[in-house]
């Protein structure tokens, strides 16, 4: 009697013969960062928060890309001595928590096998377990419900599977799987996630760096068709505008609900004859469409989308108007950086927008790095920064609690003494910059800068990338919402509205100087018509409005 082999067991059998040396291992890399791009958007949709920036995915997959880098031109057929490369590559290429503790899997299951020429089963599981460890060490107080929760749950599935079998491929499977219920699990251990309506956005990226190999081991596809669309959640339309091309007159944007399934290369070859930068989102049925036009094409994306559909909103922006306005808005953003004797104290400081940059240098920054919300600069980025200042004594101001680890991480890897003050917004960072003293002790004046952190109050508004309701306040996607020292505390309908529902909660009439940093989105007519509104309500308070040009947060308030 003969058995008949399915394609895919004879492919499983082909590869089972195969030993897992250095060249299979970055196959493995470079399939598992192919399959974590296809789904990028889709864990960076997953935030917790209705604000712009869900970049988990992005974080993850930059991580991955390093690491991949590193390797790519490598001919190493040493397993151990190839995954010490890849360990290097996402360490140095390490973006945002979430591409840190990546990186610090890498790291601890490098460990594991630095001495294996191929990898064995056991290998594979003594990796997951002390790639576990090394991710929780990693973590000052370690969140379950999270990416580190995955990484516990495959390394015991794995040990758990490896009494029955040594078979690398079964293995394999099983981490997946475990992997996939895992992640459908961290809504039940953090309550945050359940009441956002979410699954951990590490833990899923997670999930699909592994599923990525084992697609491959199966000999199933990886990638996506170009003619997808984004979910709504993760379109970026801030920066649409940031390079204007010649016959880019105005920016139409517009939401409409098709009348049957749209064909999406039909309808990106049209939008194509009609303008450019173009981005589309959907959810829930309801598609927004982003173009940019010369001025004869404004009316045709409205035309299109009523042949298809009802159209629901539009909006209609003179780019080349706005980009006018909002240049006279960036005077003064150069800066000069402090220069630094061999003896003294270097900040190195992260900031979000030009602005902020200018004023973080007026206050005796020596070095600054770009980054922050969508944006996170990488452990290589915050390294180079400062590894060529004249001195090793050097203090880091992350600004922003997803750029917190990165920090930490190149504090680890330079033989500098460095201080990271833990920074979680703008407001914070400059505070902290008022009780900086270059000639003093390292020690002292870090602790310094830390507990004047404490003396001021950070807002920001920005607007809700979708509809959720979490810490009881109910939010509906596009309005705008208030964060006061990073909690959700209200959403409004106009930024008026949100402005001035903050500094009430903020109870700023306690307080002696508001300051106000408009974003790039935001023009110096309107923000300066927000502060005379902030005066009126607060004429007891100094009330200063300076340019920041940090993306997506109309406003970042400081309150002190």
């Amino acid at each position: 009697m003969t058995v008949k082999i399915t394609p895919n067991e004879a492919r499983r059998q082909a590869l089972r013969r195969k030993a897992i040396d250095g060249q299979a291992l970055k196959r493995l890399v470079e399939v598992a960062l192919t399959w974590l791009r296809t789904n990028q958007e889709v864990v960076n949709a997953l935030n917790v928060f209705p604000v712009p920036d869900g970049d988990t995915g992005t974080n993850m997959t930059l991580t991955m890309q390093a690491a991949w880098d590193e390797i790519k031109d490598s001919p190493e057929e040493h397993f151990g001595q190839m995954c010490q490369k890849v360990a290097h590559g996402a360490l140095m290429g390490a973006r945002g928590n979430s591409g840190v503790i990546l990186s610090q899997l890498w790291r601890g299951f490098a460990r594991a096998v630095a001495e294996m020429p191929t990898l064995s089963a056991e290998g594979l599981v003594r990796g997951l377990v002390l790639a576990r460890d090394t991710a929780y060490k990693g973590v000052v107080r370690p969140v379950e419900g999270t990416i580190l929760t995955v990484s516990k749950d495959i390394a015991h599935a794995a040990e758990e599977a490896f009494r029955q079998t040594n078979d690398l491929i079964t293995l394999l499977e099983v981490v997946v799987q475990a992997a996939d219920a895992s992640v459908a699990r961290t809504p039940e251990l953090l309550p945050v996630l359940k009441e956002a309506g979410v699954v951990d956005s590490g833990g899923k990226g997670l999930f699909f760096i592994l599923e990525g190999m084992l697609r491959y081991v199966d000999g199933q596809p990886l990638d996506k068709a170009l003619t997808s669309v984004r979910p709504l959640a993760s379109l970026n339309l801030e920066h649409a505008h940031d390079a204007v091309e010649p016959g880019q007159d105005y920016e139409v944007v517009l939401d409409f609900r098709p009348h049957q399934p749209l064909d999406l290369e039909a309808f990106y070859q049209t939008l194509e004859e009609m303008g450019t930068s173009i981005q589309v989102g959907e959810g829930e049925g309801l598609y927004r469409l982003h173009i940019h036009v010369p001025t004869e094409n404004r009316y045709r994306p409205i035309d299109y989308a009523m042949s298809l559909g009802t159209v629901t909103r539009v909006q209609i922006e003179n780019l080349i108007a706005q980009m006018e306005e909002q240049s006279s808005g960036t005077e003064g953003t150069r800066y000069e950086l402090a220069n630094v004797e061999p003896d003294q104290i270097a900040v190195v400081a992260v900031a979000p927008g030009p602005g902020i940059a200018r004023v973080f240098a007026s206050l005796g920054a020596a070095a600054i790095v770009e980054g922050g919300q969508t944006m996170n600069p990488s452990t290589q980025d915050i390294l180079r920064a400062f590894e060529n200042l004249p001195t090793d004594k050097i203090i880091i101001l992350p600004n922003n609690k997803n750029v917190t680890l990165a920090a930490q991480q190149a504090q680890e890897v330079t033989v500098k003494q460095v201080q990271v003050i833990p920074s979680r917004t703008v407001p914070q960072g400059l505070a902290a910059m008022l009780a900086f003293d270059p000639d003093g002790a390292l020690d002292e004046v870090a602790a310094a800068m830390q507990e004047a952190m404490g003396e001021v109050i950070s807002g920001e508004i920005t607007m809700a990338t979708r509809t959720v309701a979490i810490d009881g306040v109910a939010v509906q996607e596009g309005e705008y919402i208030a964060l006061l020292d990073g909690r959700l505390i209200l959403a409004a309908s106009s930024l008026e509205e949100a402005v001035l529902g903050l500094l009430k909660q903020a109870e700023a009439e306690a307080y002696e100087l508001i300051t106000m940093f408009y974003g790039d989105g935001l023009s110096k007519s309107r923000a300066h018509r927000l502060a005379d509104l902030v005066r009126e309500a607060y004429p007891d308070q100094e009330i200063e409005v300076q340019f920041g040009g940090q993306p997506h947060y109309p406003l970042i308030l400081a309150v002190e």
